[in-house]
């Protein structure tokens, strides 16, 4: 398991990230790399290998070592994304999901009794964590969403439903967020701890997906659902404000997720055009692969110094709205265009499952619409920029 008690000092972040790095490698060989593609064809969501990840430290990364977390920064939760999703971006998905918008979400914003009760569980992957925002007709909109909740009593009562949930089916418990005032006012939700078995709470239909077939996409839905008022996360009316917040911290997992997911498809196709050989030579040999790939590494490596950087600047405490943004839309973008390179360096051997870059391909194109558009991430970054 990966602890930071190993090497507390700040000047270690290098080495604890070349030891997390080396174990990911490792426990991904042996757990998922051989069942990866059984998992994406039957979409089949393999939850007990997140139970395997809490033992490794992986389900609570960031979270503090009094709530059984790992107690790492940014920069080493980065590097465990970067890693799982060079193998399997599903697998990197759920995890980023988890830690950074469930668990992050109770972290950041929850009181202590809150984290007492809730974090440990889901530091240790006892418990899979769902976080509830985005509903079917508000996506980026989603200061007109319709789930509602209702003071009654010692009580709140939510009505509606979320859709494009990563584990609304699975996860053992959910933050949603839920507007508690008229439609449009800038402080008209509340975000609500919700467990799994709560009467009302119920899973919907899961989505039937392009790519990141293995992380579990559905909705969730709630029906006169009665949850006690200690689940109110914060005070009445600052849902959004907290969401944005923890989006921060999410887009900064999601450029992780499309760094590991490009650098995979690069890693593939350079050993690819070693191997292939044409008129008598590697075609690594030829100007038109080698200048190809030489595009593909470089726009890897700034996609990935844009990452880390927002990561050390979560770290530090600074203000990383900008900078995430920056991340989030580059290292998409980067992802969507090197899986497209990688396939083309393959030819034809690129467009079947026999190899691996075609799911790279399938898998790189959610980098750019979940957790805020390209488009959102152009409207933040010119909003901060203009200022």
């Amino acid at each position: 398991m990966i602890d930071s008690q190993t090497t507390p000092d700040v000047t270690h972040v290098a080495e604890n990230c070349r030891m997390i790095a080396d174990m990911v490698r490792d426990f991904g060989a042996r757990e998922i790399e051989p069942h990866k593609m059984n998992w994406d064809e039957s979409q089949a969501f393999p939850k007990p290998l997140f139970h395997q990840l809490g033992a490794q430290g992986l389900m609570g990364v960031l979270v503090p070592h009094e709530f059984s977390g790992s107690g790492f920064g940014y920069e080493e939760y980065v590097t465990a994304i970067i890693e799982l999703s060079k193998i399997d971006g599903s697998i990197g998905l759920s995890m980023a999901a988890h830690n950074s918008l469930c668990t992050g979400h109770i972290l950041q914003h929850a009181s202590q009794a809150q984290k007492e009760k809730y974090l440990p569980k889901l530091a240790t992957g006892e418990w899979l964590g769902a976080w509830g925002l985005t509903e079917p007709n508000t996506g980026s909109d989603a200061g007109n969403m319709k789930t509602t909740a209702v003071k009654d009593g010692e009580h709140w009562v939510l009505n509606g439903a979320k859709n494009f949930i990563t584990h609304g089916i699975s996860g053992d418990v959910a933050v949603v967020i839920a507007r508690t005032g008229e439609p449009g006012d800038n402080r008209n939700a509340s975000a609500f701890i919700v467990e799994r078995g709560t009467p009302g709470f119920s899973g919907g239909r899961k989505e039937n997906k392009l790519g990141m077939r293995a992380s579990e996409t559905s909705e969730m839905i709630f029906e006169n659902c009665r949850i006690p008022e200690e689940n109110l996360i914060g005070e009445v009316g600052e849902g959004f404000v907290q969401s944005l917040k923890v989006l921060d911290g999410g887009r900064i997992s999601i450029a992780a997720l499309s760094c590991g997911i490009a650098e995979g498809a690069l890693n593939a196709a350079i050993a690819y055009s070693k191997e292939r050989e044409q008129f008598g030579k590697p075609i690594s040999k030829f100007q038109g692969i080698s200048f190809k790939i030489a595009d593909m590494a470089t726009k890897v490596e700034a996609a990935k110094l844009l990452t880390f950087q927002a990561a050390r600047m979560k770290d530090v405490g600074q203000t990383v709205n900008k900078q995430a943004a920056m991340a989030k839309l580059y290292a998409s973008e980067v992802a969507v265009e090197v899986a497209n390179e990688a396939v083309q360096v393959f030819g034809g051997y690129g467009y079947t499952k026999d190899y691996p870059v075609e799911k790279f391909y399938r898998d790189a194109k959610l980098c750019t619409i979940g957790e805020g558009t390209s488009e959102i991430q152009k409207l933040v970054i010119s909003r901060e920029v203009l200022r």
